[in-house]
């Protein structure tokens, strides 16, 4: 399904763990378009019910334990990931010209909490306004985070900017280890192109937008997250010609490690996020 306004086309797969296919503005694509047939080859997919990975699947919130199986597609990585929204199919539940809205209903299970996932995707003179909700439907409080994980193309001239206070240190299969904090934010990558730093981390107390440049293009982005998207996980595989720059509520493991980052859900409640990417032309 396409949507399209002010020079933007959105087009989205519900059936394809609610992702989006592209993102473009006026033909330059925004995004790194579908390239695959896996959901790492989408151009961004939501993070629903946690972002990122839980140790070996295992968690205890004290009133609720359990073991999620790995669910990393084509993989044998031990830790899952991402939740649950980005594996299933979503239902449209509204369409317009420049609007959709789309839900994804978790019955309850691995997860022992039954939750509803609302996206809206909103498209303007603005930008293109992305929000994520998360209902708990459950009859106990349920720990909840929420995210995105877009991929963007990548040259060697790449410019991204994101002030952050911290910036964490991972084992070598993506575990926290240690968090350098900053008595500031800063610049991690210090005006750099995104090839000068190859990471697959989480930087947290994120100050202000997100930005990336593509001079080759005259081209750049910004990334207005909404302020409960306070951690940006940054993904730069070395050698590769995408990077992603994922706004999310928390860290990785943070249900085990920072269960305080989450939002603790009564049932019925609803957490929601936003981020709102705007195209600019470079001078």
């Amino acid at each position: 399904m396409i949507i399209e306004a002010q020079g933007y086309r959105l087009e989205l797969a519900p059936e394809r763990g609610g992702s989006v296919l592209r993102l473009d503005w006026h033909g330059e694509p925004l995004m790194r378009p579908a390239c695959g047939n896996t959901i790492f080859d989408v151009a961004s997919f939501p993070l629903v019910p946690f972002s990122n990975r839980i140790a070996r699947g295992c968690f205890n919130t004290g009133a609720r334990r359990g073991t999620i199986a790995p669910n990393f597609p084509g993989s044998d990585h031990p830790h899952p990931l991402h939740g649950f929204g980005w594996l299933a199919a979503w239902q449209v539940t509204e369409q317009g010209e420049d609007h959709a809205v789309l839900e994804h209903v978790y019955p309850g299970g691995e997860w022992p909490w039954p939750y509803r996932a609302r996206q809206t995707f909103q498209l303007g003179a603005w930008g293109v306004v992305t929000s994520i909700s998360v209902t708990n439907l459950g009859d106990a409080t349920m720990p909840a985070g929420l995210g995105f994980h877009p991929y963007f193309p990548r040259d060697a001239a790449t410019v991204y900017r994101g002030f952050h206070r911290g910036e964490w240190y991972n084992t070598p299969d993506c575990l926290p280890s240690s968090l350098d904090e900053q008595d500031e934010a800063i610049d991690w990558w210090q005006g750099e192109p995104v090839d000068a730093r190859a990471v697959d981390t989480a930087y947290t107390g994120r100050e202000g937008a997100l930005e990336i440049d593509w001079p080759t293009r005259g081209l750049g982005l910004t990334i207005l997250p909404s302020d409960e998207l306070s951690t940006t996980v940054v993904f730069s595989p070395k050698g590769e010609d995408y990077f992603c720059v994922e706004p999310v509520t928390h860290a990785t493991d943070a249900i085990n490690r920072t269960p305080e980052t989450m939002a603790w859900l009564e049932p019925g409640e609803t957490a929601s996020v936003s981020m709102t990417i705007s195209a600019r032309q470079l001078a």
